[in-house]
């Protein structure tokens, strides 16, 4: 079975940032990624859908800010992971995020892409994404058959120990 890619989205207005972070997200995970980029939120918008994986979005855009793309992005896909990267550093402003659904805030600096680069390991490599992703089955499920799983290792290895 071929791995199906994740659908990322970069979108900022800063047009050397933007193409030098798709080539550096590329370089890292060139084979599990299909990476748009977008330069202001409404063009980001019009191509949401329930194929949207990952969005690593700024707050300073041209039109709507991040904060309202953020809820607007909720709307269309709650599944949607999205990574708030941006300079402002107002705590207020972080707190909106994460209540809007963010599933982190990233302060624009030396460190920022290698924590971004840990972000999207974890959205494509957590197990539980992976099998909702690449059997379709529901997030209940996907748990369910993990616990299954762990719970048969658990008693293979007790039963192992016993005899």
């Amino acid at each position: 079975m071929e791995t199906q890619k994740l659908n990322l989205f970069i979108v900022d207005d800063n047009r050397s940032m933007v193409v030098a972070l798709k080539q550096y997200l590329q370089s890292r995970f060139g084979l599990d990624l299909n990476i748009s980029t977008f330069y202001d939120g409404e063009s980001c918008l019009e191509k949401i859908d329930k194929n949207t994986h990952i969005v690593i979005l700024d707050h300073f855009l041209n039109g709507k800010n991040g904060l309202e793309v953020l809820k607007e992005i909720k709307e269309i896909n709650p599944k949607t992971e999205v990574i708030m990267l941006t300079s402002n550093e107002d705590i207020s402003l972080a707190i909106q995020s994460f209540r809007s659904g963010a599933i982190d805030y990233v302060i624009k600096g030396p460190s920022s892409w290698k924590k971004i680069t840990k972000l999207v390991y974890h959205v494509i490599t957590e197990p539980i994404r992976i099998i909702v992703r690449e059997f379709g089955v529901s997030k209940f499920m996907a748990i369910f058959l993990l616990t299954f799983l762990l719970m048969g290792v658990v008693v293979m290895v007790v039963l192992h120990s016993i005899s």
